[in-house]
C-alpha cells in the first residue's frame, strides 16, 4: 500500500519482508505516458539500503536452497493465485503507468499467474543424472558420477517498462524456484506495477528476504547492484546499450541479456500478401511498436511489393490511435524523449528520399503508425530499433539480397519469413543470423517454454522456463568410489 495515499502516492521499497521509506528523503516521480501526469512516488534508496538488501537476501538464501522443493513449490503457487485475485488492480496499475490496454493488461497478468506455475510444473520434472565410469575407456564401473544442479546464490533481476509484470516474473519465478534470492529492480517506468507483484508476492506468506525490491536513480545505484560482489548472477531485459555497460562491469559472474533487435519481416514473391500483411501490422504495431520483437523493417521482393504496400497502407490507416482507455492499438509512447528519436527516423528517411506512404502524425507523445516506402540502408530508419510505430519497407530483388540486409544488423533477436514454399522458408531460416526464426507468422517471444534467443547485440544467454531455471543453477558433481 502507498506510504501516503494524500494526493499523489508514495510507495515504499521491500527489503526482508519490510515496506520501507528511504533515509534518502528522495523520490522519484513516475509519469503516465498517456495522462501526462505524475500518478505515484518511488523510493530513492541509497547505496547502504541497496548493501542492506543484498545482505539480507544473502542470509535469506542459506536455508532457502535447502528447503524441499515442493515446499519452494507452494509458496509460487500461493503467489500465482494472488496475482490473478489482484489482477483487477494490478492490470489498472500497469495501463495506467506504462500506457498499455486494459485488455492486453489484464493478459499481461494473466499470462504471469500461468508462467508461474509451468514455472513450478518445470522444475518439479527436472532431475539430475548418474554416469558410469566404465562407459569410458579404461576406467572402472566402480566409479558413479551423480550430477545435480544447485543455485547460485543471489540473482540481480533487472525488468523493463513493456512488460513490467511478466518480464519480471519472467525472472524472479525461476531464481526462487531453484533455490536463489532476488535482488529485484524494475525500471523506472514499471516501478508501480512491479511492486504491485510483489505485494501479492509478500500476501503469499514468502519467507522474509527471499526478494528485496530496490528502487532508485541508475546514477545512484545501477552500478553499485551491477558491480557488488555479493550478486551472484544477472538478469537484465532492456536496452542494448545498458546490457553492453552490465557486461563490461560485472566481472566472472554467469549474464543473461535480452537486449534490442531490429527483426525484419522477409516476404517472398510466393507469400499470401493478405495473410503476410496481417502478420506484420499486428507484428509491428502492437503496443506501439514497444516491444524487442516488433516487426521493425519488412524485406520485401521487388515483384510484389506495390501490392503488400498497399495491402499494408490499407491495414494501418485502418489502426486505432489515441488513448489506451479506448483500448487502441497506437497508444502514446512511453516518453516525450521516445517520440523524439522515432519522429527523428521518420524525419531523416523522409529528407533522404523515403516515401511516406501514411502517418507521419504526431500529437506530444503519441506517434501515428508510419509507413515508409522506398527505403534505403543509408537512412537510420533501416537501420536502428525505433521501439515505436513506423514500419520501413525496403525492396530486394533476391531471397539473397533480404537474407544479406537482415544479416548486416548488428542485432539478431528474431526474423519473419513469409512464403508458401517450406523448402525456401528453411534455407532461408538456416542464413538468417537471429535467435528465433518464425515462418509466416510475426515475430514474438511466446509461447514462453520455447528457448528465447538473442545473438550479436540482441543478448547473451537463452530463457524459456527451462532455460532460464537452467542460467540460475550450475551443475554439480559428486563421484562415488565404489568398492570393486
Amino acid at each position: 500500500m502507498p506510504v501516503n495515499s494524500i494526493h499523489i502516492p508514495t510507495y515504499p521499497y521491500y527489503i526482508n519482508g519490510d515496506w520501507l521509506e528511504s533515509r534518502s528523503g528522495q523520490t522519484i516521480d513516475i509519469y503516465s505516458p498517456y495522462l501526462n501526469e505524475v500518478i505515484g512516488k518511488v523510493q530513492a534508496i541509497t547505496k547502504d539500503e541497496v548493501d542492506e538488501a543484498i545482505i539480507s537476501a544473502r542470509i535469506a538464501q542459506r536455508d532457502w536452497a535447502i528447503r524441499p522443493l515442493q515446499e519452494r513449490a507452494q509458496y509460487l503457487y500461493r503467489w500465482a493465485d494472488e496475482l490473478v485475485a489482484s489482477k483487477d488492480e494490478i492490470a489498472a496499475t500497469i495501463m495506467k503507468e506504462v500506457g498499455k490496454t486494459l485488455k492486453d493488461a489484464y493478459k499481461e497478468v494473466t499470462r504471469t499467474a500461468e508462467f508461474i506455475q509451468y514455472t513450478v510444473e518445470e522444475a518439479l520434472h527436472m532431475h539430475g543424472e548418474s554416469m558410469r565410469g566404465d562407459s569410458f575407456p579404461g576406467c572402472s564401473k566402480s566409479k558413479v558420477a551423480i550430477t545435480d544442479r544447485v543455485p547460485l546464490g543471489v540473482v540481480l533481476a533487472i525488468s523493463p517498462f513493456n512488460y513490467p509484470v511478466n518480464l519480471s516474473a519472467a525472472k524472479i519465478a525461476p531464481a526462487l524456484i531453484s533455490g536463489n534470492t532476488v535482488i529485484f529492480k524494475p525500471a523506472t517506468q514499471g516501478t508501480i506495477s512491479g511492486l504491485k507483484m510483489i505485494e501479492a508476492l509478500h500476501r503469499s506468506g514468502l519467507p522474509k528476504g527471499l526478494v528485496n525490491l530496490v528502487t532508485g536513480r541508475g546514477s545512484e545505484i545501477g552500478d553499485y547492484l551491477v558491480e557488488h560482489d555479493s550478486i551472484d548472477m544477472i538478469s537484465f531485459t532492456g536496452g542494448t546499450s545498458t546490457g553492453i555497460n552490465i557486461a563490461k562491469k560485472s566481472v566472472m559472474i554467469p549474464l543473461v541479456l535480452e537486449l534490442g533487435g531490429k527483426d525484419p519481416g522477409i516476404v517472398c514473391e510466393d507469400a499470401n500478401l493478405f495473410e503476410s500483411a496481417k502478420q506484420i501490422i499486428s507484428g509491428a504495431f502492437s503496443y506501439s511498436g514497444q516491444r524487442c520483437t516488433a516487426i521493425k523493417r519488412v524485406l520485401a521482393h521487388e515483384n510484389i511489393a506495390d501490392n503488400l504496400v498497399q495491402i499494408l497502407k490499407e491495414e494501418t490507416v485502418n489502426l486505432s490511435v489515441g488513448s489506451p482507455k479506448d483500448e487502441s492499438m497506437i497508444v502514446p509512447l512511453i516518453d516525450h524523449q521516445s517520440a523524439d528519436f522515432v519522429q527523428g527516423l521518420i524525419d531523416d528517411a523522409l529528407e533522404k528520399g523515403a516515401t511516406l506512404v501514411t502517418g507521419n502524425k504526431r500529437s506530444k507523445n503519441l506517434i501515428y503508425p508510419t509507413l515508409l516506402d522506398n527505403v534505403t540502408m543509408d537512412m537510420d530508419v533501416a537501420i536502428e530499433e525505433p521501439f515505436g510505430p513506423v514500419l520501413p519497407i525496403l525492396r530486394v530483388k533476391s531471397d539473397q539480397e533480404a537474407i544479406d540486409i537482415a544479416n548486416q544488423s548488428e542485432y539478431g533477436l528474431q526474423a519473419s519469413v513469409f512464403t508458401n514454399d517450406i523448402n525456401r522458408a528453411f534455407r532461408i531460416s538456416n542464413n538468417i543470423e537471429a535467435g528465433t526464426v518464425q515462418i509466416n507468422g510475426r515475430t514474438e517471444r511466446g509461447p514462453d517454454h520455447f528457448p528465447f534467443i538473442g545473438i550479436k547485440k540482441s543478448g547473451i544467454g537463452s530463457q524459456g522456463i527451462r532455460r532460464s531455471i537452467e542460467s540460475m543453477t550450475r551443475e554439480k558433481v559428486t563421484v562415488l568410489n565404489l568398492a570393486e
